[in-house]
C-alpha cells in the first residue's frame, strides 16, 4: 500500500531500495504544503491565571516564568488577566503607581514579549489618568517585537454593591474609557475588552459585527461572588452570540486581605465550547488552546446570524 513515513496525515508513492523505505518528493511537498496550511489556519495561544499583589517586582517575576512556559509549549499569543501588574492592599495605592505606557513598568513587559518572541494581552494596566487623583484601566497589546499595537481603556466601571460582600466603586479613581478597540494580528482579529464590561453585551455585538472581531479577549479579576455566579454564564453567551473565539485570563485567590478573586481562566470556542481551562480554579499557570479559524467560518457560514440580525431601525419602528 502505498505510504509516506512519519506524516499519517498522507498517502503517497514510496520507492524502495536496499530495504530502505524513502518518500517520494511529492510526498513530501504534499505534507509541507499541508502542514503550512494546518498553521495557517490555527494557532496556540493561552490564558494566564495568577494572584497578583502590591509588589510590582514579584508579579513581573511570575508573568515572567509565564511568558516563558507559555513560549515553551508553542504559544502565540498569552492572555494576562486584570491587574497583572499590580493590586493594591488599600484604596489610593494603584494611583499612586500608576504610570505612563511609556514608562518603565510597560516597558519592561514589551522586553519580555520581544525577548520570548511572543504576543502579549495585558489587561487591565493602571495607565496614569488625567490628574494625580484617577487612572485609566487600560488593556494592552503588545506584539512579539515588543511593539505596543493596541490599547483599550475600560468603558464599564464597576460601581457595584456585590451581594454578601463589599461596596466597589471603580469610577471614584478611574476614568472610563470612550472607544471600542479591535486589532489584526496573527492571532486573528482581537477585539479587547476588561472584565466588568462582560456583562454588556452591546460592547461585544459592535466588536464582532461593526469590527469584524474573531477573538474576544476578556482579561478579568471577577469577584468570588460574581465569579460563583456568572463567570463562566456569560462568557460562553458572549462566545455563542457573537461566533468568537473568548479568551478570558483571571486573577485567582486571594490578593490581599479585602480582595478575593474567583479564578477559574477560561478559552471558549465560538460554539460554546470551553476548549482550553486550568484543572484547578485557583492555582498559578497558564490554559492552552489552539484557536480553529476554520471553526470559526464553519459556524459562521452554518448558522448566519451576521446576514439575519435585524438593523436597528427596524426595532425602533416594531417597539412603537
Amino acid at each position: 500500500m502505498p505510504i509516506c513515513l512519519h506524516l499519517t496525515l498522507f498517502t503517497c508513492p514510496i520507492s524502495v531500495r536496499r530495504q530502505y523505505i524513502t518518500p517520494t518528493r511529492s510526498c513530501l511537498a504534499r505534507a509541507a504544503a499541508a502542514k503550512s496550511d494546518m498553521a495557517a489556519s490555527s494557532v496556540r495561544v493561552a490564558a494566564a491565571q495568577m494572584t497578583s499583589i502590591n509588589d510590582l517586582a514579584a508579579n513581573f517575576a511570575t508573568c515572567s516564568r509565564l511568558t516563558r512556559e507559555a513560549a515553551s509549549a508553542g504559544v502565540k499569543l498569552l492572555c494576562f488577566p486584570e491587574a497583572f501588574s499590580y493590586v493594591g492592599a488599600k484604596d489610593g495605592d494603584s494611583v499612586k503607581i500608576a504610570e505612563p505606557l511609556d514608562g518603565p513598568i510597560m516597558q519592561r513587559y514589551c522586553s519580555l514579549a520581544r525577548d520570548s518572541s511572543i504576543w502579549l494581552s495585558l489587561g487591565g494596566f493602571q495607565e496614569k489618568g488625567t490628574d494625580d487623583e484617577h487612572l485609566y484601566n487600560t488593556h494592552v497589546v503588545i506584539d512579539d517585537y515588543g511593539n505596543i499595537k493596541s490599547t483599550y481603556r475600560k468603558i464599564h466601571l464597576f460601581d457595584v454593591d456585590v451581594p454578601g460582600g463589599r461596596v466597589y466603586k471603580e469610577s471614584s479613581f478611574t476614568e472610563a474609557g470612550k472607544d471600542i478597540v479591535a486589532v489584526d494580528s496573527p492571532l486573528g482579529r482581537l477585539g479587547l475588552t476588561v472584565c466588568y464590561d462582560l456583562r454588556f453585551p452591546e460592547l461585544y455585538q459592535q466588536l464582532r459585527f461593526q469590527h469584524d472581531a474573531q477573538v474576544l479577549l476578556v482579561p478579568s479579576a471577577f469577584t468570588k461572588v460574581t465569579g460563583q455566579a456568572h463567570w463562566e454564564i456569560l462568557l460562553r453567551a458572549r462566545a455563542i452570540e457573537t461566533q468568537c473565539y473568548v479568551i478570558a485570563a483571571a486573577q485567582a485567590g486571594k490578593n490581599n486581605d479585602k480582595r478575593e478573586s474567583y479564578g477559574d481562566s477560561l478559552i471558549i470556542d465560538p460554539w460554546g465550547t470551553v476548549v482550553g481551562r486550568l484543572p484547578d480554579r485557583l492555582s498559578t499557570g497558564i490554559a492552552v488552546a489552539d484557536i480553529d479559524f476554520s471553526l470559526i467560518n464553519s459556524v459562521r457560514a452554518k448558522m448566519p446570524i451576521a446576514k439575519q440580525r435585524k438593523p436597528i431601525d427596524f426595532w425602533k419602528s416594531a417597539s412603537l
